[in-house]
């Protein structure tokens, strides 16, 4: 009998899709939320016992992040030829085994080379090769497969912040480290393992592969391709800089240390009801003007911190505001290559950012550590964080008009 309701009992059967995408989500939430958002905890208590400053520190974040968008190519296309269970199931005893290795370093370079293993591990398990694998097993609505997957992965700041800090406080930050890898040696792997049974095998003929070439060739040299790239790119820079300091972001406002901890955590429940919105009314809604107006919450809620101050009531609107936009704009990228670029080529489009995304995504939280300084702490990276936010929206406004233009036009 299969572990999992559902689970195929020969290799050409999958599951329905919701207890498909409702299984994989789980794998999201422990994995975003014991590797992504348990850093910000385990900085300050590393930095003390290791000697490091806040940029060193932040530049194993950055590290990690780097190693993940190196790779995420090579996982994409090991995807697509129908390896997803190997993927995902290695990926999960990359990370396991990485954060136990994490509870033994001693020095700077122990620190970043486990940062850099992890950063291998999350590029096979995270959203990324999630949708991957829900776009080739639910082709015709992997739109509402990818929103469902996004459920139970945007509680993973709400779970795991204080799952985390309860058990760095109580154990120690190493004893906690331990804890969480077996947590995904004993769930992740084996759900995966067990999960990602019976992926279709691709076949490619060589002409399909030199007209798909041709195509995207033809795609590079019109503006929607290079207006959406800005637009991701620096939304990336936006969402990866801010989580990896938020928790020290607030403690150094002088926010009580019940904020300090309910404030991110909150986040990832604001995510969760935006994505049940959007999931319950996107028959209704118009694509287009959801997929304008979404990305313009990050920077309203980053001008809740940047200009009404790091205080309860500002906190509110920024934990309204983000988390909305975050958690419903994961929807708006993971698409937009395909309604403004071209649907058939959408792995490839991807794949060209790889790199890239992958920079930005390493440079950010490292560039907004370098900016803050013992007098003014973050107001000078929170300003520059909200210029990216500003100019991203533009790119993707621009892509959008342009896109529908050439639409018409043919």
């Amino acid at each position: 009998m299969s572990f999992f309701p559902g689970t195929p009992q020969s290799s050409h059967r999958t599951p329905s899709l919701g207890l498909f995408s409702g299984w994989l989500s789980l794998g999201q939430l422990i994995t975003w939320g014991s590797v992504f958002y348990t850093f910000a905890l385990l900085a300050q208590p590393i930095e003390l016992e290791l000697g490091l400053s806040r940029a060193e520190s932040s530049f194993a974040f950055s590290l990690a992040l780097l190693c993940e968008g190196v790779m995420a190519f090579l996982v994409g296309r090991w995807i697509d030829a129908g390896h997803e269970r190997r993927v995902m199931t290695g990926g999960s005893i990359v990370v396991g085994l990485g954060l136990l290795a994490h509870s033994q370093i001693h020095s700077l370079s122990e620190f970043y080379l486990v940062w850099a293993w992890l950063g291998l591990g999350l590029s096979a398990t995270l959203y990324t090769p999630a949708f991957a694998v829900v776009t080739r097993r639910f082709a015709s609505d992997f739109r509402r497969a990818i929103i469902m997957l996004t459920f139970l992965g945007g509680l993973a700041s709400t779970v795991f912040i204080p799952l985390s800090s309860w058990l760095i406080n109580s154990w120690g930050w190493r004893e906690a480290l331990v804890a969480l890898g077996l947590l995904q040696l004993s769930v992740c792997v084996p759900l995966h393992a067990l999960l990602l049974r019976g992926a279709r095998r691709a076949h490619h003929r060589a002409s399909q592969a030199e007209t798909a070439t041709v195509s995207v060739r033809v795609l590079l040299k019109q503006s929607p391709f290079w207006l959406l790239s800005l637009f991701m790119i620096l939304m990336m820079m936006v969402t990866s800089a801010l989580p990896v300091h938020l928790v020290n972001l607030l403690r150094e406002s002088g926010l009580p240390p019940a904020w300090v901890l309910a404030i991110p955590a909150s986040i990832g429940v604001i995510q969760v009801i935006g994505r049940w919105l959007l999931f319950m009314f996107e028959r209704r809604l118009d694509v287009h003007a959801a997929n304008r107006w979404i990305p313009v919450l990050i920077p309203l809620g980053l001008c809740a911190l940047v200009f009404g101050g790091v205080a309860a009531l500002p906190a509110l609107g920024f934990v309204l505001l983000f988390g909305l936009g975050n958690g419903l704009n994961t929807i708006v990228k993971g698409t937009a290559f395909a309604q403004y670029v071209s649907r058939d080529h959408v792995g490839q489009l991807n794949g060209l950012l790889g790199v890239p995304i992958a920079l930005a995504r390493a440079a950010a939280p490292w560039a907004l550590g370098l900016l803050w300084s013992p007098q003014g702490g973050y107001a000078l990276g929170l300003r520059w964080v909200l210029l990216c936010s500003l100019l991203s929206v533009v790119a993707l406004w621009l892509a959008q008009a342009r896109a529908l233009r050439l639409q018409r036009s043919h």
